[in-house]
């Protein structure tokens, strides 16, 4: 069957007939086409990338002009999944008019299908405004680590009644205010999966366990290409890193040693032209 373009109806169908929604971040061309052709239902364009590929402590530094980058370069290596931009911190939080204009770019500029935006209640009212502007929201609540400082660290949430109640009225909200999905970060499997029975839109977990609609996960976090921490709902599918700094490592001393080039990665030129050449 010829692969098409995947769509939001396509998600909604999905839910409804109880498949499962493949997602993983990108942040670069590369990395874009090898999960394009592996078949990923959607790329997520996350502001992880301030902590994965760009080395600050968290995501909260990351600018606009750093997403629509990745974003834009990301695009070029997506053919068929479903590309979202991850709002990053304040581009959505100071005005409704701030908020529209951001998640139009990443529209217009990156050429995305969609954006995601971290929150219940504090965004209700800017997702709203973006969604009447005809661009598509993914909601996210339980562990938002934009704001991780006002929940007390990275914490699994929903872990009481009322909790898991606020989390469930939240999605309901942001169903009603017209997300398409919504991202639910670090909730117990068991408070996820009566939530997802209860929303017509999927629900992707992000260790919110397997009886959501989706799973997300970051691509460097499962592939072992960072290393500074790595999620308990994490799998880890291959450790790039070692085999990396061994390829570097035996680079480094085949330079050193004269081992490479070789013959075989070193262009030549006519026996007769080299000795016009040295004449010279």
């Amino acid at each position: 069957m010829e692969r098409k373009k995947l769509m939001i109806s396509d998600l909604l169908a999905r839910k409804r007939e109880g498949g499962k929604i493949t997602m993983l971040t990108a942040y670069d061309y590369p990395m874009a086409r090898i999960i394009d052709d592996a078949g990923i239902d959607v790329i997520l364009v996350g502001d992880s990338l301030g902590m994965v590929a760009l080395g600050y402590e968290s995501t909260v530094p990351v600018t606009m002009d750093e997403m629509i980058h990745h974003a834009k370069a990301v695009r070029r290596g997506t053919k068929f999944a479903f590309l979202i931009g991850d709002m990053p911190f304040m581009s959505y939080q100071v005005s409704r008019e701030d908020a529209v204009r951001n998640a139009g770019r990443f529209m217009k500029e990156a050429l995305c299908d969609a954006v995601k935006l971290e929150g219940g209640d504090e965004v209700l009212d800017v997702t709203r405004a973006i969604i009447d502007a005809g661009i598509p929201v993914l909601g996210h609540l339980g562990l938002t680590p934009q704001t991780v400082s006002k929940l007390g660290g990275y914490k699994v949430q929903g872990k009481d009644c009322e909790s898991a109640q606020k989390i469930m009225d939240q999605a309901l909200k942001l169903e009603a205010a017209g997300c398409f999905a919504i991202v639910l970060e670090c909730v117990p499997g068991k408070v996820a999966e009566v939530i997802t029975k209860r929303l017509k839109i999927p629900t992707i977990s992000c260790g919110a366990g397997a009886a959501c609609d989706g799973q997300v996960m970051v691509t460097n976090d499962m592939i072992g290409l960072f290393d500074r921490f790595v999620p308990k709902f994490v799998k880890q599918y291959v450790k790039l890193s070692p085999l990396l700094n061994l390829a570097f490592v035996k680079y480094r001393e085949e330079v050193e040693l004269g081992k490479f080039p070789g013959p075989e990665h070193t262009f030549t030129i006519k026996d007769e032209e080299l000795k016009k050449f040295k004449k010279r």
